[in-house]
């Protein structure tokens, strides 16, 4: 059996880390120099307590835990007695005002950091629930989309077991049912995959600077593969538009979106654009379908969409799924994403940052 020790300062209450050493002296240092020039420039006695006191609370707000505030504390009560205080360079106990200048930065570091340690913890908090919420509407989703699509394939495979006489006609019906089913399963898979990575707490994503073009021309080119009789076009700037991003990921939710067009809006032409903004880069997916109902489009990202009756009734075509991906990688980019509806179609747009 093997004890493990913890370290007195790896509590949670007094972390370390070279960040925040480093902002601590900043700040401090900062002080120092102003309260020295406000000195050199004559301003009357009693300006170094104030400016202490907001450089505490800057420490203890943008750091974490309560060491950083504690040290701040410490050196700033020493500064105030010791170098801005007459008389100058030398400690004075007996000074007035000086027990409780003392008391009021500690009280201001102990209260801010309280206040950010619980503002932190609430975060982490709606942070944790949004993935649950996540989680679970990935289970209802999938629930529905794997399974009917199974049912169909072992229905058309038992078909064709069960029935050596059927016509060439009718065999190749089925497979093609087959094959479509499978590839719906493929992108579910693939949308299962991409969702839990976004949900892992554990998972980053690792973005680098890619030609945005080459990821719209690939994702059409699939596309058409799969929707030959939808026609796309993509338009994109005449220079090269470089876009931290992992490409397979942004592929993924540009595939998302083409798909809902063509089998929810059942649109015939879609239009897939890249425009450069001063900070962002705009992607946009803009279908001729039947449109979004306005009613759908506060909930649209969030995967709670009801699944829509597809051609056989059998309502397999859930869009929530694809859409909430979506959001989610394209939030794991630190971008957004909205969906807009035309008098004719309907247009997602979603924006990733330029910089890293």
């Amino acid at each position: 059996m093997r004890f493990r020790f913890q370290k007195p300062w790896a509590s949670p209450l007094f972390p370390t880390s070279r960040r925040d050493f480093l902002l601590t002296a900043a700040v401090l240092l900062c002080a120092i120099l102003l309260c020295f020039f406000l000195q050199n420039a004559g301003v009357i006695e009693g300006f170094a307590p104030p400016v202490f006191v907001l450089a505490v609370l800057l420490i203890s707000r943008l750091t974490s835990g309560y060491l950083y505030g504690l040290i701040a504390v410490i050196l700033g009560v020493i500064c105030v007695n010791f170098v801005f205080t007459y008389p100058y360079w030398a400690f004075s106990l007996s000074l007035a005002g000086y027990p409780l200048t003392f008391f009021t930065l500690l009280m201001v570091s102990l209260i801010t950091c309280t206040l950010t340690a619980q503002a932190k913890r609430q975060a982490r908090l709606l942070a944790e629930n949004e993935r649950e919420k996540m989680r679970a509407n990935l289970l209802r989703s999938v629930s529905h989309d794997i399974r009917t699509p199974l049912t169909s394939i072992v229905g058309s495979a038992s078909a064709l077991l069960e029935n050596p006489g059927l016509s060439q006609e009718e065999q190749q019906a089925l497979l093609r049912s087959t094959r479509e089913e499978a590839q719906w399963l493929i992108q579910v898979v693939e949308n299962l995959l991409s969702i839990t990575r976004m949900g892992d707490e554990q998972a980053s994503i690792t973005k680098e600077p890619e030609a945005a073009e080459e990821v719209l021309e690939a994702a059409a080119r699939k596309f058409r593969r799969r929707f030959p009789l939808v026609t796309v076009t993509v338009s994109v700037p005449e220079e090269l538009l470089l876009v931290p991003m992992d490409p397979i990921l942004v592929e993924q939710v540009l595939a998302n979106l083409l798909e809902n067009a063509a089998v929810h809006g059942q649109a015939s032409h879609i239009a897939l654009s890249l425009e450069k903004t001063p900070s962002c880069a705009r992607f946009s997916v803009r279908d001729d379908g039947g449109g979004i109902p306005k009613s759908q489009l506060p909930g649209l990202f969030d995967g709670r969409l009801k699944p829509r009756q597809g051609p056989g009734g059998d309502g397999k075509r859930n869009m929530g799924l694809g859409l909430s991906v979506c959001r989610a990688i394209v939030r794991a980019h630190g971008g957004s994403i909205e969906a807009r509806s035309r008098e004719q179609g309907a247009e997602i747009l979603f924006f990733l940052p330029l910089s890293a």
